[in-house]
């Protein structure tokens, strides 16, 4: 089909509204999805929150696995069939939850879930077809905001309805994932021309064959190795942030929302105005720097946090960090033809996966470690720069066990710092030089 600028503009509209609603539905499981894990188990948070890991480790397996496919199948078949057989996947997932008689549903659920959760990936895909390289980042950046929207009224949704049941959250993702699917029947466009899409082939849809397949464009398979690192310290947020801020401070789901609400308004400031401002000016390669850096002051002020108001002061921090990715996901796409954005969302997507692998377990390990509430009695709870003397001095066999509920936090603050050094790595002078990166810079080298 030839591609126009209404039909470019209906997609990008489209995916939008998709990526909102999407957000919605998985904001609102993040307060009350530890209350039901405990309800169906009954554990304690220092054990319940080893199955938050393992469901995450769940999802990740499958969509670490699947993703290269989905990417491939959207390279071949176009963007919108696997839009919306993703959409209806997440749909059924929260059904599954909200129906939940035993531990074992939920795992069940999460495991559809990775298997059908192409959404984000192919959101990107199509933001790719319908943006010039010079509008990449920005229209990333509103994919961004986007999401920050409904990240904004998602918890606070989820931590409302929580308080009366926490099967309740669950069937309103559930119809707000159905509406999504019916909108898209209706309105999403095709924006993948057949002139320019591309057999599918099981020997590039997978993790390694995607990776083998972009390692001879310059610079990429760096860069989602960065993406990967950062990845797996951002899971901090869905498998322990509320795990965290329920045993440090006290939090009920409410505030567990209310805080997430409050990030997201930030991180909408950030993605939906300022990055359009930033980019131009600075650069992708600047913008990714700064982004990086934010993470790690984010991170820390959360994992060394004594009062609430910490938590807050952080999210400014927070926000910023979002640059991080649409600077890295436009250096990538602009680098890459595009019959291949299906398949470099796939490996993007995959290496998601595989940090959603690495990281609930990582996570969910020292917290359970360093936040158990059985032995506070025992220990204080120390703040930043106490935290990180007594996890060094711990480390070294100089002391007991400090008690530090937010020690998931400074392992992710620890995983952005090397990210940012490994970014500082994998890019060169012309990188931070130019505004925007370098497109189809194929060679044979696989780092720059």
């Amino acid at each position: 089909m030839t591609e126009t600028a209404e039909t470019s503009k209906n997609a990008l509209i489209f995916v939008l509204i998709t990526v909102m609603i999407n957000s919605i539905g998985f904001g609102i499981m993040i307060p009350v999805l530890p209350n039901l894990i405990k309800e169906l188990t009954g554990l304690e948070n220092s054990q319940a929150v080893w199955h938050s890991g393992f469901l995450t480790l769940t999802f990740a397996f499958l969509q670490f696995i699947c993703m290269p496919i989905v990417g491939g199948l959207s390279d071949r078949f176009g963007r919108r069939p696997i839009m919306l057989f993703s959409l209806g996947g997440l749909a059924f997932d929260y059904f599954l939850i909200a129906l939940a008689p035993t531990i074992i549903w939920l795992y069940f659920a999460r495991a559809f879930s990775g298997i059908f959760g192409a959404t984000f990936s192919t959101a990107n895909a199509y933001v790719a077809d319908v943006s010039p390289p010079e509008k990449r980042a920005q229209n990333f950046g509103l994919i961004g905001a986007s999401f920050g929207v409904g990240f904004l009224l998602g918890p606070v949704i989820g931590g409302l309805l929580g308080e009366y049941g926490t099967r309740v959250p669950f069937f309103a993702a559930g119809v707000i994932s159905l509406i999504n699917v019916i909108y898209g029947l209706i309105f999403l466009p095709e924006t993948l021309a057949k002139t320019k899409r591309r057999p599918f082939s099981i020997l590039r849809s997978n993790p390694v064959g995607s990776l083998l397949s972009l390692g001879r464009i310059k610079g990429v398979k760096g860069l989602i190795f960065v993406l990967f690192i950062l990845a797996t310290a951002h899971t901090v947020y869905p498998t322990t942030y509320t795990f965290s801020t329920m045993e440090g401070l006290g939090w009920t789901s409410g505030n567990v929302g209310f805080s997430l609400g409050a990030f997201a308004v930030a991180s909408m400031v950030v993605q939906g105005g300022l990055i359009r401002i930033i980019i131009p000016k600075i650069g992708l390669f600047w913008a990714g720097f700064i982004g990086m850096l934010s993470a790690v002051l984010a991170y820390t002020m959360m994992g060394s946090a004594d009062a609430g108001w910490v938590i807050y002061a952080a999210g400014p921090f927070a926000a910023l960090a979002g640059l991080y990715g649409p600077a890295l996901t436009n250096m990538m796409s602009s680098r890459v033809s595009e019959s291949e954005q299906g398949e470099l969302q796939g490996a993007i997507g995959a290496a998601q996966g595989l940090a959603l692998m690495a990281g609930p377990l990582a996570m969910t390990g020292i917290f359970a470690a360093f936040g158990d509430t059985a032995n506070k009695a025992a220990r204080q709870m120390q703040a930043f720069p106490e935290n990180i003397i007594g996890l060094s001095r711990y480390m070294l066999g100089d002391m007991a066990i400090p008690y530090i509920p937010g020690s998931p936090f400074l392992l992710a603050a620890g995983l952005s710092l090397l990210a940012l050094t490994t970014f500082l790595l994998v890019t060169k002078k012309a990188d931070r030089d130019a505004r925007y990166a370098p497109t189809n810079q194929i060679e044979s080298e696989d780092l720059p």
